[in-house]
């Protein structure tokens, strides 16, 4: 016997099995999509706490206890003072700046709870493409790749968790949304 449909709405379609493996497929692939973007932006999260946390309380790792900015030290000094390369002189002159220090530290803390919570993600984006894309260009020259590390990888992720709605799944997003304020100015979403 021939497994070919006589059914003319199955010939375009499928059969009705064959749909409905296909919807199961999608909504799973659909949610498994989902929750790894959220734990991409779960784990962009740490990574920016984690660097506020470090130069904030001088943990040890890349922040020595006595560098930590409660105890007097400039989050931007051990890093922008060193830089060297075609933008040496941009980012040296910013190095230690007090003002640049506040800056970077609150891009670091906000970039970090916003993404943590999953509520204003275009605006953390928006902000740590620009903080992540100075900090590519502080690196340069590259260690070991002339053109891509971490900085343009984090970047690119971020535009896309704010695209893709990343907070609203493990996050607050849903409820950021209606949110009258974020309603009014859908850039906050």
């Amino acid at each position: 016997m021939s497994s070919v449909s006589h059914n003319p709405a199955e010939w375009a379609h499928g059969s009705a099995a064959q749909s409905q493996a296909a919807a199961t497929t999608h909504v799973t692939s659909e949610a498994v999509s989902r929750y790894a973007f959220a734990g991409v932006r779960l784990l962009l999260a740490v990574e920016f706490l984690w660097a506020f946390g470090d130069k904030l309380f001088g943990w040890g790792i890349a922040t020595p206890s006595d560098a930590a900015w409660i105890r007097g030290g400039s989050p931007t000094e051990g890093y922008l003072g060193g830089v060297q390369g075609s933008f040496a002189g941009f980012f040296n002159s910013m190095s230690g700046n007090p003002v640049f220090d506040w800056l970077f530290m609150i891009g670091l803390l906000g970039i970090g709870l916003a993404l943590a919570l999953g509520i204003g993600m275009r605006i953390a984006a928006g902000a740590g493409v620009v903080l992540l894309l100075l900090m590519w260009m502080a690196s340069l020259p590259l260690e070991n790749n002339p053109f891509v590390d971490y900085h343009l990888v984090d970047a690119v992720l971020l535009i896309g968790l704010a695209a893709f709605l990343a907070g609203d799944t493990m996050g607050l997003g849903r409820w950021w949304s209606q949110l009258p304020m974020v309603k009014r100015y859908p850039v906050l979403r």
